[in-house]
């Protein structure tokens, strides 16, 4: 078995990368995805690609990585399971009075988003744990069992167990957990002190609730999807993203689904990272432009930023997951008018069906019929003639936009393109001005279908003077599959002051998760030599209510060194965030985290020979193209990226195609490509 397969479902098309461990080829495929059930179009996808490699087998598979969205469309779609919860008595409001704020504090007719578990399912029990793990209320098991049969009765297909305090004393969730299994066999069931053993209790409970909402649909796609790949005879075992950009099996994560909630889109950022750091650029701001949506993340150092949560669609979410910003600016957002008259991209999306005009199912104009009326995408087909398109259907579609705005159809279709550019600029603010990083001080990495397309122009909207586009940016996120490790977290709350009369505390509780760590290396059986973990801990200053989250350095010795190097990252980490420090306030650490990562065979980067500067050999034509409305049309030349070698360089305005996706050089703009095949972009002054 010599084959290494990463399969990245999207909202419009299923990347597939295959590498060849025997010729050291990479290979990529893409299908249309197919909502109704996303595993069809990845089997279509491995058989299309092991026919493209020459009739390869599927038992030829060494390895397989695949990254979803189910979890996250069930979620926003309402396409969950009926769900109940069981909470201590007092408790049962809590899913839906929140922390009492409006979703939108300047709008007072906002709603709140429906609770997952409505009222009549969920259930109040007899216990109380204090805050401190004593028990000052024995659970009352026969309340459990009442509440248990009252869920069968509705016929709930999942049940999600928080109880108080439940992540210091996680004793009385198991013992509901038993009395569940007893009386409800077949429901699916979440525990808070295992989905997610930290303080806030709300956070807490939303967490363990969207989990059990979206686990028995991932269970189910998942298992289905094993099965299906075992029937055709993968042998191999197959592997799924996490959040927080680590694979681990299928299996593994039919049990914790809410860890898959970006499992789409943080791949790519591994991939990017691991790729750009070693050409040489390891500060990126990645840039994943699909067809319905961008994601953004930071990365410094060659690491990509990690957060604790987010909130998804008015829901706090509580899991270890990159940082990553999602915008509704794709290839398939469609441009509209609102009531004052002005243009508007998104987030509305043609989707994979209709898609936009040009596919010659929809009407209405998205950002990709832009790009084919200005001919900056070849306006006769995409996928190097896999899809055929219909540049008349594209005119068509803006000009019903262009009448009411009084322009011509190629300024308005320049006017889409300004207008989803300044929206994905808004969303890179997010992840680095709002968070003290200065994006002029960053490399933009543009991938998926669309990044490349716009990279030049959202590079000059934010001041930044350098982009990288991998090799295979249009399926980065699937190439990225075949660049991570399996990992997983482990955290516990545990508050006390960082000082150095605490430093065995909090050695102490580094080392239990630590342990954990272990047994689950031992359980996945990772060789000792491809084990690391990364300690991480959650710190403010005391009578503050929010955290910032502080990397220990990995020979760092609590307990032989104290915890001023500790302390010190803390203050430097709060004043970059909020501009100030207070070192003579109390440091508190609040919640310990361990990064487990256990290494897996990985696509080994390797470099070209340089070709010399001349690109002409690239050469495969011109195309009238729209830039500018002072200059209207005019010819540009355009390149195969296939046959672009190390050293070629290309002056803008220019056309770079490839299988799957298209880079446009402004004109100003200076391409060179590196000993990795990247294109690495130089923005000119082109306005």
């Amino acid at each position: 078995m010599s084959l290494r397969i990463g399969v990245d479902t999207g909202g419009t098309f299923t990347d597939v990368c295959a590498f060849d461990d025997e010729t050291g080829l990479l290979h990529v495929r893409k299908v249309s995805s197919t909502p109704d059930d996303p595993g069809r179009a990845i089997v279509q996808g491995v058989e299309e690609i092991l026919d493209q490699i020459g009739q390869r087998a599927i038992s030829e598979i060494s390895y397989f990585a695949h990254g979803t969205t189910v979890g996250t469309n069930a979620l926003l779609t309402g396409g969950g399971v009926e769900t109940g919860v069981i909470t201590t008595k007092g408790f049962r409001d809590l899913l839906e009075l929140g922390r009492g704020r409006r979703p939108d504090m300047y709008n007072p007719q906002a709603d709140k988003a429906a609770p997952l578990a409505p009222r009549h399912s969920r259930m109040e029990v007899n216990e109380r744990v204090r805050h401190n793990g004593e028990v000052e209320t024995a659970l009352d098991e026969a309340q459990v069992r009442v509440a248990v049969r009252k869920l069968r009765e509705q016929q709930v297909k999942a049940i999600a167990v928080c109880l108080l305090y439940s992540y210091i004393h996680p004793d009385h969730e198991r013992r509901v957990r038993e009395i569940i299994r007893e009386e409800y066999p077949e429901v699916y069931v979440s525990l808070s002190s295992e989905v997610l053993p930290e303080f806030r209790e709300y956070e807490r409970l939303s967490t363990v609730v969207v989990n059990s909402y979206v686990g028995p649909v991932v269970f189910r796609y998942l298992a289905r999807l094993r099965e299906t790949l075992a029937s055709k005879g993968l042998e191999a075992v197959p592997h799924v993203t996490q959040s927080n950009g680590g694979i681990i099996p299928f299996v593994t994560a039919e049990a914790m689904a809410v860890r898959l909630v970006l499992s789409g889109p943080s791949t790519g950022v591994v991939g990017a990272a691991q790729l750009c750091n070693a050409a040489g650029f390891p500060n990126i701001i990645t840039f994943d432009m699909g067809g319905t949506s961008s994601d953004i993340s930071l990365v410094q150092n060659g690491k990509p930023k990690v957060t604790s949560g987010m909130e998804l669609d008015g829901r706090p979410i509580r899991s270890p997951m990159l940082d990553i910003h999602t915008v509704g600016a794709g290839g398939g957002s469609l441009g509209w008018i609102d009531s004052g008259g002005h243009l508007k991209v998104g987030p509305q999306s043609a989707g994979a069906f209709p898609g936009p005009a040009c596919y010659g199912h929809g009407t209405e104009a998205a950002v990709t019929d832009a790009n084919v009326v200005l001919q900056m995408l070849n306006p006769e087909y995409l996928l190097n003639g896999q899809m055929k398109i219909d540049r008349a259907l594209s005119v068509k579609a803006v000009e019903q936009l262009a009448g009411p705005l009084g322009l011509d159809v190629e300024e308005t279709a320049l006017g889409i393109l300004r207008v989803v550019t300044a929206n994905m600029a808004r969303a890179i603010r997010v992840v680095s001005v709002q968070r003290g990083y200065d994006p002029r001080d960053y490399a933009l990495v543009p991938f998926g279908g669309a990044g490349p397309l716009h990279a030049s122009r959202l590079a000059r909207e934010l001041g930044m003077t350098q982009i990288v586009v991998p090799e295979t940016p249009g399926a980065q996120s699937a190439m990225g599959l075949l660049m991570t490790d399996i990992q997983t977290d482990f955290m516990r709350t545990h508050r006390v002051d960082v000082t150095d009369e605490n430093a065995g505390a909090l050695a102490a509780t580094f080392d239990g998760l630590a342990s954990q760590a272990d047994e689950w290396f031992d359980l996945e059986e990772v060789p000792t030599e491809g084990r690391t973990i990364v300690r991480r801990v959650d710190m403010r200053y005391r009578g503050q209510n929010f955290e910032l989250a502080v990397d220990l350095r990995d020979d760092l010795n609590l307990v032989l060194e104290g915890t001023g190097e500790l302390t010190e990252l803390f203050h430097e980490a709060h004043e970059r965030v909020y501009g100030y420090r207070s070192p003579e306030a109390t440091v508190e650490a609040i919640t310990f985290r361990v990064e487990a990562h256990g290494q897996t065979p990985r696509v080994e980067l390797h470099t070209s020979p340089d070709g010399g500067s001349d690109p002409t050999h690239a050469l495969i034509g011109t195309r009238d193209t729209y830039f500018d409305p002072a200059v209207g049309f005019e010819p540009v030349p355009v390149y195969d990226r296939s046959l672009l070698v190390p050293g070629n360089k290309i002056v803008g305005p220019a056309i770079v195609e490839q299988m799957d996706t298209t880079t446009v050089l402004l004109p100003g703009d200076e391409l060179s490509v590196d000993v990795y095949r990247n294109l690495v972009i130089q923005i000119g002054a082109f306005q």
